[in-house]
């Protein structure tokens, strides 16, 4: 498995890489999976690819410029970013049944947060279309605190046999603007005991201890885009 190193990019750049690196994966099975965790360089609310109507102010607010628009391959509903650290897993040839993959997407996050002494659990709330907000419900695709609080909400994109699975961890959210936007509180979390760069590298040991077993046993490598990658995703962005 590929590990990508964590870069702070606009939204649109950040789709990017996540496009390019699925066209690969679809091109080339064979070449193992790859996971990338990401920051976002300014507060950006990203759009699942279903996701037509938008309430009236969201253009309003993103024409102000209180935040960049970004539409993802993936499903879902509407997620703010700034203050959380984005995840995406491309897995080639993921086993089914569909439904079932989330769980084995995921163990690695839920063998994080259990390190912290936060574990979390699925959500059971059933899908809802009537809310715009990503966090606003919990499904068995999002992880959640005893509490019922959502830590991690998540959507994937099939395209044939390959998988791209999206996930937001929330950290410190924006809590003014995230009221200008959703016009309800974001969820209360528990405290974490460790700031972003040290919760990356937790994240980086859980992935390398769990995620192999579930995506080919192979090593995590660490190998950023070279530049021939990195001029493909500059003409998606």
């Amino acid at each position: 498995m590929r590990w990508i190193p964590t870069h702070t990019l606009p939204g649109a750049w950040q789709m990017a890489i996540d496009g390019q690196l699925l066209d690969q994966a679809c091109a080339d099975p064979g070449a193992g999976a790859v996971l990338r965790l990401y920051r976002w360089s300014r507060p950006t609310l990203s759009l699942g690819f279903h996701q037509k109507t938008l309430p009236s102010h969201w253009q309003e607010l993103a024409r102000s410029g209180a935040f960049d628009l970004v539409r993802r391959p993936t499903g879902g509903r509407a997620v703010l970013h700034g203050g959380d650290l984005s995840y995406a897993l491309i897995w080639p040839a993921a086993p089914g049944p569909r439904a079932t993959v989330y769980g084995r997407c995921c163990g690695w996050l839920c063998r994080a947060f259990s390190d912290l002494g936060l574990p979390l659990q699925p959500g059971q709330s059933a899908p809802s279309r009537d809310r715009s907000s990503c966090f606003a419900t919990s499904t068995s695709a999002d992880l959640i605190h005893a509490d019922g609080s959502k830590r991690i909400g998540s959507a994937q994109l099939w395209r044939g046999g390959c998988l791209l699975q999206h996930g937001s961890i929330l950290i410190t959210p924006q809590a003014e603007l995230w009221e200008r936007i959703f016009e309800e509180e974001p969820p209360l979390l528990p405290a974490l005991p460790l700031g972003f760069d040290d919760l990356e590298a937790l994240l980086l040991r859980s992935a390398a201890r769990c995620l192999p077993l579930d995506c080919g046993g192979v090593s995590l490598v660490l190998r950023d885009l070279t530049p021939e990658e990195w001029t493909e995703v500059a003409a998606k962005a």
